[in-house]
């Protein structure tokens, strides 16, 4: 399977310097399959979409050339084209473009469809944005509770998908996050999401303070994302040769896993 490495939402949040949306687009014999999308194209066009006060703090670009959408039909495919897509979670920076997809079905685990669509808890109602799910997508959903994977506890084969597409449960950011993992033929590609948010944190040295900051602010279960950090944190010092491990936002690994080997 080839995969592309697309930055679908520049930002730009005070104190963090700028910060990517790192999406994946696999070519594999199901169709096109996206991992997480980024900002869509009714968040370009209804930055409220994304909330009334949050690009004030996260500064995003809204650049709609760096939409999911536009980068899939410059690559010469329609939007029909996409026919999966696997999240890590709901928060609005990583599924903005699903309205783009609406043909597509939405891999997701059942705890993160509880807290995001059907809590009525006002934190919940806050932090996630009903507009981005409005048009009704086609949720297929997971209770992981599956065979271990390199170390975590609870993974899943996304079988109806095809081989080479495990989510794995690892909760903490909020409720059901999950990582993607795929198999790109010579290496997996390990996308933790919002497991963590910079590069230095698998280095046990994270050097941006107010993306620490905000990462604890906005943890579901603090203590569970340590628990996290630790675990990526042993599978990194391990230097498995088939295997990156990459997160949603930051640049560099971002810029490494998209140059060439």
């Amino acid at each position: 399977m080839q995969v592309h490495h697309l930055n679908c939402g520049t930002m730009r949040p005070w104190g963090a310097g700028t910060v990517v949306c790192h999406v994946l687009l696999v070519e594999s014999n199901s169709g096109l399959v996206l991992v997480d999308t980024g900002f869509g194209t009714l968040d370009c066009r209804r930055p409220a979409r994304f909330g009334r006060f949050r690009p004030y703090f996260f500064r995003p670009s809204f650049d709609l050339a760096e939409t999911a959408l536009h980068q899939v039909e410059a690559l010469g495919y329609a939007r029909t084209d996409v026919r999966h897509i696997i999240t890590t979670h709901f928060d609005a920076d990583h599924i903005g473009g699903l309205a783009d997809f609406p043909d597509a079905q939405v891999h997701v685990t059942a705890a993160e469809v509880r807290q995001a669509m059907r809590s009525r808890k006002i934190p919940d109602r806050i932090r996630f944005r009903s507009e981005q799910w409005a048009h009704g997508p086609h949720l297929v959903e997971y209770d992981i509770t599956g065979e271990a994977w390199r170390g975590f506890a609870a993974a899943r084969e996304l079988t109806g998908i095809g081989p080479g597409f495990v989510l794995i449960s690892l909760p903490g950011h909020t409720r059901g996050h999950a990582c993607v993992a795929v198999d790109a033929g010579d290496r997996w590609i390990l996308h933790a999401g919002d497991a963590f948010f910079q590069f230095g944190t698998l280095e046990e040295n994270p050097r941006v303070p107010a993306l620490s900051a905000f990462e604890k602010a906005v943890a579901e279960d603090r203590k569970q994302v340590l628990d996290n950090h630790s675990r990526l944190v042993e599978l990194h010092r391990r230097n498995e040769p088939d295997l990156i491990i990459v997160c949603s936002h930051d640049p560099t690994l971002y810029e490494q896993a998209r140059a060439p080997r």
